[in-house]
This record gives C-alpha cells, sequence and structure tokens, in this order.
C-alpha cells in the first residue's frame, strides 16, 4: 500500500496565504471576471480579503489580476 505523501502545509505548521485587494473597477469586463471577483469574496472596490495559497485560488488570481494587487503573507 503506497503512502499517502503530506501537503507542505502540513508538515511545517503554517499555511501560505494570499492578502489580495481589489483596486481597478470591473465594469466594462466580462460577467465571469465580476464572478471571479465575486467567488474571491469581494464586494466593493477597495476591499481586502485573504484566501488560502491554493492552485485554485491562483489560477482565480491570475484570470483578473489587472484588477487587484496580491501579496503573499504567512500565517
Amino acid at each position: 500500500m503506497a503512502k499517502k505523501k503530506q501537503s507542505p502545509e502540513l508538515v511545517e505548521g503554517t499555511e501560505k496565504r494570499l492578502r489580495i485587494t481589489w483596486v481597478k473597477s470591473s465594469i466594462g469586463y466580462s460577467r465571469r471576471q465580476k464572478a471571479t471577483m465575486q467567488a474571491l469574496g469581494f464586494k466593493r472596490l477597495g476591499q481586502t480579503v485573504e484566501q488560502k495559497d491554493t492552485p485554485v485560488i491562483r489560477g482565480m488570481v491570475n484570470k483578473v489580476s489587472h484588477l487587484i494587487e496580491v501579496e503573499e503573507v504567512d500565517s
């Protein structure tokens, strides 16, 4: 039976997080990009949210990178 690999987050005891700030309006952009902003947890321009640093969140960040600022935070 194969051993399961533990994620680096569990091994280190700290999880990486992203602090994401909405800096540019999504007016004039597609509904999909607006939905992505909502999925990231944003409700209004200028708001900052923190999300776990996962491949799913990174993909969403890449799709709307022109509307947000991102910084990595160690918890």
